[in-house]
């Protein structure tokens, strides 16, 4: 069952994609609002990386020698995760964007 959102989450919750699409780079609240979305985004691909660690950790020192049959679901989704789950930062985005064309 989904948590509840408080009505403080909601406050800090980013309003817009975590992407420079349609981001008027003038206006200060617009750029810092994406650049934002875009951390949180990064850090919830780090944070979900780390989980699958913790249970795949957790599942070799339960399944001790059988950890090669049991664990290996959690191995191929924590390699998965470990090509995106590094924390890069949004300057190369921001610097690099490029508008799509319609």
């Amino acid at each position: 069952m989904p948590t509840p959102e408080t009505a403080q989450f909601l406050l800090r919750k980013p309003k817009v994609p975590p992407t420079f699409d349609g981001v008027n780079y003038d206006n200060t609240d617009e750029l810092k609002a994406a650049q934002d979305a875009i951390l949180r985004e990064q850090w919830v691909k780090s944070m979900m990386a780390r989980l699958v660690r913790e249970e795949m950790g957790k599942c070799y020192v339960r399944e001790g020698v059988n950890h090669l049959e049991k664990c290996g679901p959690l191995r191929e989704r924590y390699l998965e995760l470990l090509k995106e789950s590094k924390v890069r930062g949004y300057l190369f985005q921001q610097q690099n964007y490029v508008p799509k064309e319609s």
